[in-house]
């Protein structure tokens, strides 16, 4: 008998809001058929156990395209990261792994396979390490530009973006090019669809956000979710992994 593929996911404490999206948890998701992760704008630090003994971990860069999952990782604990969480908690770029991802040390942070065992145990081991690691200060401006874009759901123009920070736009692009590895203007297309999942989900397969027109929401969407919006509604055998988040946050 296939197990259910079984999702939990538990918001951040307010003190970590600005870092931290969510905590999450994904359990038998290698009885799911060519499963797919699609964009969602976030850095994602993956906790997995091979055969029950061995941890591993996995720190994540930026998706600007649909990937597939690896089949032989059955169950895993996740932190989503805002982006601007990554200089101020890794304090690296993470430029040079977009759409991809490395391998930090065996012993990152102190985890071992049994902090596996307990999701609600895991969440609280990673909070007060991440609480450990922060900052006394961080910068406003970049603070700012995310909310502001998060906001927008990526739709404020670059000026006006520009104007209430008082960072020029080829400051931003700078910033978002050497932390990231894409530009403010890829980062916000995916805000964008983002946003508009919410809308595919529940059958409004026509542009509600900011797209030129209905070719142009077509092409983005097939460009950040590899099928079309009529195709991504349906989202046969649940294969879209995201679709799991909207049903609980």
């Amino acid at each position: 008998m296939e197990k259910k593929l079984n999702f939990k996911l538990v918001e951040p404490d307010r003190s970590l809001a600005d870092l931290v999206y969510c905590f999450s948890s994904l359990q038998n998701i290698s009885q799911q058929q060519n499963a797919v992760i699609i964009p969602n704008g976030k850095v994602d630090l993956i906790f997995s156990k091979i055969n029950d003994k061995t941890l591993t971990v996995a720190l994540l860069g930026l998706e600007s395209k649909p990937k597939y999952t690896t089949p032989e990782i059955s169950n895993f604990f996740s932190v989503s990261f805002h982006p601007f969480a990554i200089e101020y908690i890794f304090k690296e770029s993470i430029a040079d792994i977009l759409n991809s991802g490395k391998i930090p040390q065996n012993d990152f942070w102190d985890f071992n396979p049994d902090d596996l065992n307990d999701f609600d145990q895991f969440c609280e081991k990673i909070t007060q390490k991440i609480s450990n690691l922060l900052p006394e200060r961080t910068d406003e401006r970049k603070r700012r530009l995310f909310q502001l874009i998060f906001e927008s759901n990526g739709e404020i123009p670059i000026k006006e973006l520009s104007e209430k920070i008082l960072w020029s736009p080829r400051q931003i692009n700078r910033y978002f090019n050497q932390q990231f590895g894409l530009s403010l203007k890829a980062y916000c297309k995916i805000l964008r669809f983002q946003a508009s999942l919410d809308h595919i989900k529940n059958g409004e397969l026509y542009p509600q956000l900011n797209f030129t027109d209905q070719s142009h929401f077509i092409k983005e969407i097939k460009q950040l979710s590899g099928v079309s919006p009529k195709e991504l509604h349906k989202n046969e055998n649940d294969r879209f992994l995201q679709f799991l988040v909207y049903s609980q946050k």
